[in-house]
């Protein structure tokens, strides 16, 4: 293993000259010498260190204690400072300035589109538009070093590190490319410093097994032999707990360290006791404890390097060494089912790593369980959840600054998105005591960071508010550190109001959360009463002064740190303002009359109160459903109007007219207005009754059923058109389209099958183009037996791997979408929103592939040109819809009243169509209610109800037309 090591780190000082095309390309003649070379030469080194003068004076050793802390132990040995670390500062000075010649160099080439081929030219373009595009940075980087743009690939992959954490195959392609140009002492501290950089970004056992090995080839200069010991015991400390990849870290440090005890043996035999005990059995006794540190740890294949030890070993093993043997082999058992599960499993594995992940947190050991989030995070570096869970653990259990500071950067720079990430990386910096300039810093960068939503960015502004505040001294007037919270807050809203607007047409702060906590901040601890009404009077202009919550809790501001005038002020306005509550305005107004005010201030509350309360429950009494009125003066009080309309028009019972409704109307304005009288009228939908058969669906048939609708009302003949159509899926038994009184098609049909199969086919027919319309085909469910069933098939929640566009020109296709959409990730489907026509509505859903794609590609393509149309791009997240009322949810009228916010601010609406005055009516048993509300008594009747039969259906017609 030592010889591989060495091997590996000799391969860059025989190639000096190779490149990254070279790799792999020696024979085996030549590595072999290479490799014996190198191994001598350090083997060499070795020896005259152990037997130099200087040997007695050696490095801090290794720790020998047995047990299971030892894999817990941290390397504490770091080379000195000397000269070596001068030159090479100036060094990277120098590198500095060739990075910055080289950048001058690209801004040339971008700006005269000269000495760059034009694909690499295409992507530096690109880059330079947005630098937040990973894949593009990808392929950057692999064309240049195809083309041996050496310089320039050092400067691409620089740049991309500093951005984002690079995977292990691009560290160690990097690494490779590196070692193979290393020619001197300064270049192999370049290459050290890349591998320092490598191994925080992830725990990659590979990586540090590369670093090992790279330093034996580095032991023959000053330090030597203290970097490679550093390097390994770092390496054990951060990976040699992995149960399957960290045996190869213990067996390269162990037989490296063996590899000196095989040199220093020959002349062990001339030394005198002293010498050799100091040295060659000092030297022996490394290599003991490292057999000893790594059988007390659960890894595979255990049984094999007992063996060795065995065979190693001159004398018996000690049996303390066994008994940890056998207790790690417990240990080991307890483990499998975990590993094997992730043997199994294909990647990324996120479901087993958590329940491998709640294992280790069950047992409690801190080593083990950063390890398991570590080898969970290499293939999920993208899930937001599992950094949250990994940051909450180490801040509230190891407490590590360096450690918890680290983890939170690499979560931010994995998921820049996430702003729950950046607000934990702000508490994190704020607990740990980091400059207040660092911290401002990565606030700034959270800004730039591409959030999906826009409550997001007012998240991370209060995070950053909140740190702000708690940095200043209130018992001081006057400090730098309240003048930059004030400043801090101005700039919040106004950043919210240019830029978080402009981009999602909304604030995401509609009630003004940041302006109230400045406010109260002004009122409560700065004294400041003048400031924190003008606030609130901002507030207030911002559409909130209709919300009783927000006067009351302007009310309590005023009430604790204002005075009395002020509060009687702010009531007085409440109770003209408030639409949802103003009943609870109006009794803290009386309320606080009561006890504080004079006869005049008591009197002019309840004139106030009684005038509003009057209005306000002569708006509730108000029918708020025109259309419900013609109903009742229109039809026959006998049946329910609903059930006639569906006999006359023939409209499916099974609740599907909701989509017919949205086209023509409640009373379907399509359809002529019959002017004759209502004796007549009645007398016909009686005949219809008659004639008219009232079931046209057996639901008994719904399983083997679809109803189509949305369908041309000019189609002729539905049977033949559709029966081909829906062939195609099987056997049709019938179809039956729906016809009104005058033989007119109604536009929709109910579609049986012979077989239920059938039926489900069929239904990936939805939205299918039919004589230029949309066809809609939805399984046949009684609404009225299932209430809950929704036929709308897309989700109504936010998605973060789909966007939403809009502004898209109306002449914009499926095809010229997605080839916009191609270049920013997978793009797995995409919907372009139409009307119930069929015609383009200019917007249109995206879904790729994951939450990464689409939020990069919301940076790339919002504000975007599409055929002179600006285009919005956003994630997903419709707004949600209220759910209908059930009308039982509100209890007998004459009751308790209930509270609005259960039906809105103008009550119960379209759920009740009750003529009744609520305060006329008077609570009865359901069985004793008529169809439409309680049982009105003979004295009692409404205007609306007395003066119906006079007005003919021609004037109710002109009444909904003038509406």
């Amino acid at each position: 293993m030592a010889t591989a090591a060495a091997a590996s780190a000799s391969e860059p000082e025989a190639e000096p000259k190779a490149g990254p095309k070279a790799e792999g390309e020696e024979d085996e003649v030549k590595a072999a010498r290479t490799r014996g070379k190198v191994l001598t030469r350090a083997v060499a080194a070795a020896t005259y260190k152990t037997m130099g003068p200087g040997w007695d004076q050696q490095e801090e050793g290794v720790s020998e204690s047995d047990g299971d802390e030892e894999y817990a132990m941290a390397s504490s040995a770091e080379s000195s400072p000397g000269e070596y670390e001068w030159e090479y500062d100036e060094e990277e000075e120098k590198n500095q300035l060739e990075i910055e010649r080289l950048e001058e160099q690209v801004n040339v080439a971008l700006l005269f589109a000269v000495a760059l081929p034009d694909s690499t030219f295409t992507l530096f373009r690109h880059l330079s538009i947005n630098i937040y595009d990973y894949n593009c940075h990808v392929d950057l980087i692999r064309l240049l070093r195809l083309e041996g743009e050496l310089s320039k690939v050092r400067m691409a992959r620089q740049k991309m590190s500093e951005i984002f954490p690079l995977t292990e195959e691009l560290w160690l392609e990097w690494l490779h490319d590196e070692i193979s140009m290393a020619l001197d002492g300064l270049d192999r501290e370049h290459v050290y410093d890349l591998f320092e950089k490598a191994v925080k970004d992830y725990i990659c056992p590979n990586i540090w097994l590369e670093y090992g090995q790279y330093s034996v080839g580095g032991i023959g200069q000053k330090g030597g032999l203290e970097k490679v010991r550093s390097v390994f015991e770092r390496a054990l400390s951060s990976v040699g707990l992995h149960m399957t990849k960290g045996l190869a870290i213990w067996e390269a440090y162990r037989e490296f360290e063996s590899a000196i005890v095989e040199a220093a043996r020959p002349i062990a035999g001339f030394l005198s006791p002293f010498d050799r005990e100091q040295t060659f059995d000092s030297q022996l006794e490394k290599v003991h404890s490292l057999f000893r540190r790594q059988l007390a740890i659960p890894l595979y294949d255990m049984e094999a390097t007992l063996a060795e030890y065995e065979e190693w070993s001159e004398e018996p093993v000690p049996e303390s060494v066994i008994q940890n043997y056998n207790k790690a082999l417990q240990q080991l058992e307890k483990y499998k089912p975990y590993e094997e599960a992730l043997l199994q499993a294909e990647a990324p594995r996120l479901a087993e790593y958590q329940a491998y992940i709640d294992f280790e947190m069950k047992i409690g050991d801190p080593a083990r369980i950063q390890l398991i989030f570590e080898r969970a995070l290499v293939e999920n570096c993208l899930v937001p959840d599992l950094w949250i869970r990994y940051s909450q653990y180490l801040d509230r259990q190891l407490k590590v600054k360096d450690l918890v500071l680290s983890v939170h950067n690499r979560a931010v720079r994995n998921c820049p998105w996430t702003v729950a990430l950046w607000s934990r990386y702000l508490l994190a910096m704020e607990r740990h005591g980091v400059d207040h300039q660092v911290v401002a810093v990565t606030f700034e960068k959270a800004l730039g960071a591409g959030f999906i939503q826009a409550t997001d960015y007012v998240e991370i502004w209060q995070a950053y508010l909140d740190y702000l505040r708690r940095r200043v001294d209130f018992k001081q007037d006057s400090s730098k550190e309240l003048e930059e919270l004030r400043s801090a807050f101005s700039r919040a809203l106004e950043y919210l109001k240019q830029e978080v607007e402009e981009r999602f047409n909304e604030s995401g702060d509609p009630s003004c959360m940041i302006m109230q906590n400045w406010a109260r901040i002004e009122a409560r601890l700065c004294n400041n009463m003048q400031k924190a009404r003008e606030l609130w009077d901002s507030i207030m202009t911002k559409g909130n002064a209709k919300y009783a919550n927000m006067w009351l809790e302007y009310y309590n501001l005023e009430r604790a740190y204002g005075d009395t005038q002020h509060c009687r002020k702010a009531l007085h306005r409440a109770v003209q303002c408030t639409s949802d509550y103003p009943e609870h305005v109006c009794e803290v107004l009386l309320t606080m009359e009561r006890t504080e005010g004079t006869l005049e201030d008591w009197d002019i509350a309840v004139q106030k109160t009684e005038t509003r309360l009057a209005r306000v429950n002569e708006q509730r009494i108000k029918p708020t459903n025109p259309d419900g009125i013609g109903a009742q003066n229109v039809w026959d009080r006998s049946e329910p109007p609903s059930k006639r309309r569906r006999v006359e028009n023939s409209i499916p019972p099974a609740g599907e007219a909701q989509d017919l409704e949205a086209e023509t109307g409640l009373f379907g304005k399509s359809v002529p207005v019959d002017v004759d009288p209502p004796s007549k009228q009645k007398e016909r939908a009686a005949a219809l009754k008659r004639d008219v058969p009232k079931v046209l669906h057996d639901s008994a048939k719904d399983s083997v059923t679809v109803f189509v609708s949305n369908l041309p009302y000019s189609m002729g003949e539905p049977d033949a058109k559709l029966r081909p159509l829906f062939e195609a899926c099987g056997e049709v038994i019938d179809i039956r389209p729906i016809f009104s009184n005058r033989g007119d098609f109604r536009g929709y049909c109910y579609v049986e099958f012979k077989e239920e199969k059938s039926a489900l086919q069929a239904l990936e027919l939805d939205r299918k183009n039919v004589e230029g319309r949309p066809m809609f085909v939805s399984p046949c469910v009684d609404k009225s037996k299932n209430p809950d069933f929704k036929v709308f098939r897309y989700s109504t929640a936010l998605e973060k791997h789909k966007l939403f566009v809009s502004g898209l020109p109306f002449s914009c296709t499926k095809e010229e979408l997605e080839e916009i959409c191609k270049p920013h990730g997978t793009v797995k489907d995409i919907r372009l929103v139409t009307n119930r026509a069929g015609k383009p509505k200019g917007l249109a859903y995206v879904e790729y592939e994951n939450e990464s794609q689409a939020s990069q590609a919301v940076m790339k393509m919002d504000g975007m040109t599409i055929k002179e149309n600006v285009i919005k791009v956003a994630i997903s997240n419709p707004p949600q819809r209220k759910a209908p009322e059930k009308p039982e949810a509100r209890k007998a009228p004459g009751g308790p009243m209930v509270p609005r916010q259960i039906y809105g601010a103008r009550g119960k609406g379209r759920t009740q169509l009750a003529l009744l005055p609520r305060a006329l009516q008077r609570p009865s048993a359901p069985g004793a209610q008529a169809e439409n509300g309680p049982a009105p008594q003979p004295e009692v009747t409404t205007s609306a109800a007395t003066e119906a039969p006079k007005m003919s259906n021609a004037d109710f017609a002109k009444l909904l037309l003038r509406k």
